[in-house]
């Protein structure tokens, strides 16, 4: 039997405010997320269950602040693609490992990529590798500064 898609789950107010908690403190207790929302612990548990077992919660991480490691320059880089070239230009982009993200937009920009790099020189790289990329007809980049 396959696992149940997430898409298909519903949310209702507690899962939302559940979800919500654990985006907070992905490490807060059973008992203290039960008592947040005025719920018994087993409420939440049997919540948290059904959540992991739809796939709608995948697990539980650390949240580290985007500006904690500052040994590395990261940056957004606005992508707009040529005709109807994005899937071509998508599949070439992965390849890039300082890609750390690639997301569709709507708007002017067709693709907004998350950089992450080692150096200035390879930030220039990597922004020249990107636009050689055969149907990207125009970038932007900014890079980020600080997180606030």
């Amino acid at each position: 039997m396959s696992k149940p898609n997430a898409a298909k789950h519903i949310f209702d107010d507690h899962d939302r405010t559940l979800i919500g908690l654990l985006r907070q403190d992905g490490r807060a207790p059973v008992s203290k997320l039960a008592e947040i929302m005025g719920v018994s612990r087993g409420t939440v548990q049997a919540r948290l269950d059904r959540l992991l077992a739809s796939g709608a919660l995948l697990g539980f991480t650390a949240r580290v602040r985007d500006d904690y490691d500052t040994s590395h320059i990261r940056a957004v880089m606005m992508i707009e693609v040529s005709g109807r070239n994005t899937t071509q230009v998508i599949n070439k982009l992965r390849r890039l490992p300082e890609l750390t993200a690639l997301h569709t937009t709507s708007g002017k920009w067709d693709l907004i990529a998350e950089i992450m790099v080692d150096s200035l020189a390879d930030f220039d790289r990597v922004l020249r590798e990107v636009r050689v990329v055969e149907g990207v007809l125009n970038s932007e980049t900014s890079i980020f500064l600080s997180s606030v």
